[in-house]
């Protein structure tokens, strides 16, 4: 009898300690360059809109630490400013990684220890490499337009530049909208995809919801969140959203 109460005693023991040991959150920790005694500050991309949850003050080095347990799963912006910024997609238990340079974080981080935010460091790779084709546009246009106004060149040298300038700009334009149409396929299911379907280049959305062609790929978005996460709070807002796109469209076909 004392053998098999000691026996239960210590099972339960054990079983305390496993659920002890659960962790039902996730912790974001890392060091950034530039950021020693600088503070950083995490807000949840909610369904319906940014939502401050905590300020992080890094140490002499430049690293925090910081472990949040959300009542969902949900997207969490890091910003140094308000303007410079990273996009997570933490999961239950995950560690994550972030480095990168304080004044710059959004074109320098990279990110380790989840692999949905992963996807989104991915994208955002993508969409840094358009920027600087776009910013090496601009700059070129704004150099033949000096050059034109200084009589350095005439106007059917500058128009065959200016032509060249726009057809790198469609190409890269096409560029990333195949790559967030692909993305948005291979990752329906998951919140990020939220994410790349409002991926803008240029201030021009890449997936349009008012073509209905590319409104096909909220659907395909939907479809994916319901499978995923039936009843997670994005997922009701979206499908809201989704239905109101439709309802637009449908008017705008019938005129």
């Amino acid at each position: 009898m004392k053998y098999k109460l000691r026996t239960f005693i210590c099972l339960s023991l054990l079983l305390l300690g496993a659920s002890a040991c659960k962790h039902d959150g996730f912790t974001i920790e890392g060091t950034i360059e530039g950021g020693a005694g600088k503070s950083l500050w995490i807000e949840e991309i909610a369904p319906e809109g940014p939502i401050f949850i905590d300020s992080i003050r890094m140490d002499a080095n430049g690293h925090f630490k910081y472990r949040y347990n959300p009542p969902y799963k949900s997207l969490y912006n890091l910003h140094t400013t308000e303007n410079n910024y990273i996009v997570t997609l933490p999961s239950n238990g995950e560690r994550i990684e972030v480095t990168g340079k304080y004044d710059n974080l959004s074109l320098t981080y990279n990110v380790k220890g989840s692999t949905e935010s992963a996807l989104l460091w991915q994208l955002q790779q993508y969409t840094n490499d358009g920027s600087k084709i776009l910013f090496a546009l601009v700059d070129s246009v704004n150099h033949y337009d000096a050059l034109l106004a200084a009589k350095e060149i005439d106007n059917a040298t500058y128009d065959a530049l200016k032509a060249t300038m726009d057809s790198i700009y469609h190409a890269t334009f096409v560029e990333q909208q195949e790559y967030v149409c692909r993305f948005v396929e291979e990752n329906a299911g998951s919140l990020s995809a939220l994410i790349a379907l409002y991926k803008p280049f240029n201030n021009r959305a890449l997936i349009d919801p008012r073509d209905p062609v590319s409104i096909e790929y909220f659907d395909l978005v939907l479809e994916g969140l319901q499978r995923e996460l039936p009843d997670n709070p994005h997922t009701l807002h979206f499908k809201n959203t989704t239905e109101h796109l439709r309802s637009a469209l449908a008017r705008q076909e019938e005129q």
